[in-house]
């Protein structure tokens, strides 16, 4: 591997994802974030670890957000938004989760790789990161990244552009976000 050209594909790939992104569902679910009481996110793998990311910059905006699996996570409810990430399309976790959170009238939100996917039919907001997923790292064109990496990395980069896109929204300066860091460390 010649760190260099490896770097520039990569990144490159991560662009090209970045690029076929609808608009419009960005706003979409920036709008959902903003609107919601609570918010409340999950995922599985190295995608809930991105998720957890996530929910830290949103608590850093001052948003009241939470961590699915946390102690202190409260329950969800009219005016509530689950927001959970299944790349592949569906994870039966995922799955019951909105279940539990529509049922109990909150609304939910996916990121994913599959537009068609089970998990999007059942989600009020659907923002499609158009990269391959683990479940789709095999045959044919494949990222130069490990398993399913691109996915992730394209959160990562889509999240931190949505947080951006929400501090704005919010009018809050970069030392309000500042403010709600921890000093723990």
């Amino acid at each position: 591997m010649e760190w260099t050209a490896t770097a520039r594909a990569a990144t490159g790939e991560i662009g090209a994802v970045l690029d076929a992104i609808d608009p419009a569902s960005a706003m979409a679910m920036v709008h959902d974030i903003v609107a919601a009481r609570r918010l409340a996110l999950y995922g599985v793998g190295r995608e809930g670890l991105m998720m957890k990311a996530l929910a830290m910059r949103l608590y850093h905006l001052g948003l009241n957000a939470h961590v699915v699996g946390d102690m202190t996570t409260p329950p969800l409810g009219q005016g509530d938004l689950l927001i959970v990430s299944a790349g592949p399309g569906y994870f039966s976790t995922v799955a019951a989760l909105i279940d539990v959170a529509a049922s109990a009238g909150a609304r939910t939100a996916l990121f994913t790789a599959v537009a068609d996917g089970a998990v999007a039919a059942k989600c009020d907001t659907v923002m499609v990161l158009p990269a391959q997923t683990m479940a789709s790292d095999r045959g044919g064109a494949t990222s130069v990244l490990p398993m399913g990496s691109l996915y992730e990395g394209v959160q990562y980069l889509t999240f931190e552009l949505l947080v951006l896109m929400i501090r704005d929204k919010l009018d809050l300066s970069p030392e309000a976000m500042r403010a709600n860091h921890t000093n723990l460390e």
